[in-house]
């Protein structure tokens, strides 16, 4: 099994060259103590709170802890002791050294919420996710998708071309380091374990007395509606759940970074959107478990392969910029007249639109759709169509023809 090199990695050591703390959140099994612990190899002390012991005498003595497990130091799992976060502050003001604590946890939004109480200021957060296209399939350095055709036409040139088939083999693999190492080849199994643990831990830990099985059928629900706007209701109806339990699951869901969501965007002068956010899923390859496509074949030729697609694009594009240490301002636009837009990123005081189409020959009239953003508040800039055509062109001089695989 070989070490895939993470994009994160030069943020990671550039941040402990400023601030002492540095924490890491992100869900489980995505590589955030495998990628520390690499970075970790000439020298840090490491200490674990899944072990029962050391959590205990976390919980109960921090300062021994600490004293027990000097800096530097790596912390996992420290959500299981936020004592921790108190004596960390102490040692923090009396001059630890940058880079002193790295810490990891799941459970991002519980996590974060204990951990700014007593450190804001203090430290830094990266919201780490799963592999990204780039990590497994790319080469060259990372940067947040670009916005501009020099970029663009950049990153086509450093990659390999796929054709459609591969496109999806890709989205059906999907992005979980245990599986794409190969180090649980089985991916059936791989995935069946990944739920399982996903439900007892992250979602046992958040709440209690959750029905496993039904639980399980509630996040396949969800999965079949990766990349289409909410509807509660719809997920709801399908596991015989109230809309506040489904509402309630999906903030689990969401907590845990299992999925997230495209906001609708709007102001002043754009006044018909509507305002139900739009869902994705961090990892495709889940997805496709959970929707039941065995092949990348089926998958290609299946119902959900357009919504897929999307949700692939999505999440590459809001990784491209997390692993930068950056937070994209990105929606989606719909209005009550039906005109929709995939993704606006809102970038150096522009608005960028981007439609996602499974064909590899887009028509021209697919630019027309971004014209709305003309009413906006804030210009609009260059556009793209992302699609699985081969290679970089365009449409005009404001809308580039983006392949799927240069993400």
């Amino acid at each position: 099994m070989n070490y895939i090199k993470r994009d994160i990695e030069p943020t990671i050591l550039e941040i402990s060259k400023s601030f002492s703390a540095l924490i890491i959140t992100g869900p489980r099994q995505i590589g955030k103590t495998t990628t520390l612990l690499k970075l970790a190899e000439d020298g840090r002390n490491y200490v674990t709170l899944d072990d029962m012991e050391a959590r205990r005498m976390a919980q109960t003595d921090p300062e021994l802890f600490l004293s027990l497990h000097p800096s530097p130091l790596l912390i996992d799992e420290v959500q299981y002791a936020p004592e921790l976060f108190s004596r960390i502050k102490i040692e923090i003001d009396n001059g630890a050294k940058p880079g002193s604590y790295w810490m990891t946890g799941s459970q991002a939004f519980r996590f974060m919420e204990l951990a700014q109480e007593s450190l804001a200021g203090r430290a830094a957060v990266l919201r780490m996710s799963s592999l990204s296209q780039h990590e497994i399939y790319g080469c060259g350095e990372c940067e947040p998708f670009p916005l501009s055709f020099d970029s663009l036409r950049g990153r086509a040139a450093t990659g390999t071309a796929i054709e459609t088939a591969g496109q999806y083999d890709r989205i059906w693999r999907g992005s979980l380091p245990g599986y794409i190492s190969g180090k649980f080849p089985n991916r059936e199994v791989f995935y069946s374990s990944y739920l399982q643990l996903y439900i007892q831990r992250d979602i046992g830990d958040m709440m209690s007395r959750v029905d496993s099985l039904q639980f399980a059928d509630f996040v396949r629900a969800a999965a079949c509606r990766a990349g289409q706007m909410l509807n509660v209701h719809d997920i709801a109806s399908d596991v015989s759940v109230t809309d506040d339990t489904a509402k309630r699951w999906l903030q689990l869901m969401e907590k845990s970074g299992v999925i997230f969501y495209l906001r609708p965007y709007s102001n002043n002068l754009l006044k018909r959107t509507v305002k139900t956010p739009k869902m994705y899923f961090f990892d495709t390859g889940l997805v496709a478990y959970l929707a039941k496509y065995t092949t990348p074949e089926i998958l290609l030729n299946g119902a959900i392969n357009g919504a897929i697609l999307e949700n692939y694009v999505v999440a590459e594009i809001v990784k491209s910029y997390a692993n930068c240490g950056i937070e994209p301002i990105i929606h989606y636009y719909r209005d009550k007249d039906s005109k929709e837009i995939d993704v606006i990123l809102e970038s150096d005081g522009k608005l960028h639109p981007i439609e996602i189409k499974k064909t590899a020959s887009p028509p021209t009239e697919l630019a027309g759709a971004f014209k709305v953003l003309d009413s906006a508040s804030l210009p609009r800039g260059i556009g793209a169509i992302i699609c699985t055509k081969r290679e970089f062109s365009a449409i005009d001089r404001n809308t580039a023809i983006v392949p799927v695989w240069t993400i």
